[in-house]
């Protein structure tokens, strides 16, 4: 178990006095699918966004751990998980990839608005006919002069609507080679980049998904984030934040829910006896704390693991696995405890399989981190 610092609490703590700002109509504006601009100003306001970013660019020069522990927080006191999601999206895709890989110019313009929240962000990886197949790209980038000219399309790019820039990754070689695969840093005004209209989606419905389409769309040399044929150097590294950013969310969120469900089946009554004191409920609730527990594990576990600079592919195809299923089997698992309450939108409780059930998708498909698994153990 990790020991928290005093300071490693405090920063924790002051995320949680924005909850019930963060939480107005959150049920409403999923049923709209609204991303709310006035709690993305709220989320500007707490600092989260720069936490893991060095202070000359205006972060809070947290580490990964401190950053995952907030982040916890952050799925704990806000039911907004779209909003969520949205946060770490901008941060990993954008944030990770700038600080990392881009060049001094880059992070002196960029980051600062990243860092602030004055700028969203968001990375365009996807494509219709390659699903999670990323060697099948299509989308190209031939060079010309200065400047680099993108053509093709991306799909189910999260933030997308609302993005101001792009980590758009295309291929500047023939072949299927990840060698042959660049990242591009693009404005949204960029001529050439269009965003097609807001993809309806089961859950997650408050961070908004577009495709996008290059048509010739000119992009200056400068604006290669690593190097050229680099980008899944890129990639990788930002993957591997994006899954430990958004699934110890979801960890907060399922710490929540157990407590939640302890609560009302404490109060609940059914037959003269609270619901918590049957057996099949109460096993129900310490399912879902195991499984809570299990997913914290897995994903801090590795969390320390990369940051000692171990090789963490296996680890953390299991954290994806764990966490992501553990939360759908857990939102299931409340739902099933409210009983007809859980099954209405009032409740919230509906919106949480929803949202869960997302999980098992985005960040590489959970039939793909049982390939990958199976790869690393020669199967």
């Amino acid at each position: 178990m990790i020991e928290w610092t005093a300071d490693q609490v405090e920063l924790r703590k002051g995320l949680a006095r924005w909850s019930e700002a963060l939480n107005v109509g959150h049920v409403d504006l999923d049923e709209e699918a609204s991303f709310s601009w006035d709690k993305w100003k709220l989320v500007q306001q707490t600092g989260i966004l720069g936490l893991p970013f060095d202070e000359r660019w205006g972060g809070l020069g947290q580490d990964l751990i401190t950053t995952m522990y907030v982040l916890e927080g952050l799925g704990e006191s806000c039911r907004d998980g779209g909003l969520s999601f949205s946060v770490t999206t901008s941060m990993a895709s954008t944030g990770v990839s700038l600080e990392r890989f881009g060049s001094a110019e880059l992070k002196d313009r960029y980051l600062p608005k990243v860092c602030s929240g004055d700028a969203i962000g968001a990375h365009a990886i996807t494509e219709s006919e390659g699903g999670s197949d990323a060697l099948h790209m299509l989308t190209t980038a031939e060079r010309d002069g200065d400047h680099w000219v993108l053509r093709g399309s991306k799909t189910f790019v999260s933030n997308g609507p609302i993005a101001d820039l792009f980590v758009i990754y295309a291929r500047t070689r023939p072949g299927r080679s990840p060698l042959g695969v660049t990242a591009f840093l693009v404005e949204r005004d960029t001529p050439g980049l269009e965003l097609g209209k807001p993809i309806k989606k089961m859950g997650l419905r408050t961070s908004p998904m577009c495709e996008l389409f290059l048509d010739d769309c000119r992009v200056p040399a400068s604006q290669v984030v690593g190097r050229v044929g680099g980008g899944f150097l890129v990639l990788d590294h930002v993957m591997k934040r994006e899954i430990l950013f958004s699934f110890i969310v979801n960890v907060g969120e399922m710490q929540h829910r157990v407590n939640r469900c302890v609560q009302y089946a404490k109060t609940r009554t059914q037959f003269g006896k609270p619901i918590g004191s049957y057996q099949a409920v109460a096993n129900k609730i310490v399912d879902m704390k195991i499984q809570m527990e299990t997913a914290r594990k897995w994903l801090y576990d590795t969390g320390e693991r990369l940051v000692r600079g171990q090789n963490v592919t296996t680890d953390m195809a299991i954290a994806k696995l764990v966490t992501s299923e553990s939360n759908l089997a857990s939102s299931l698992a409340a739902l099933q405890i409210f009983g007809g309450n859980g099954y209405t939108a009032e409740y919230g409780l509906e919106k949480d399989v929803r949202n869960a059930a997302a999980g098992t998708i985005y960040s590489g498909t959970n039939e793909i981190q049982y390939n990958r698994i199976a790869s690393m153990m020669g199967l």
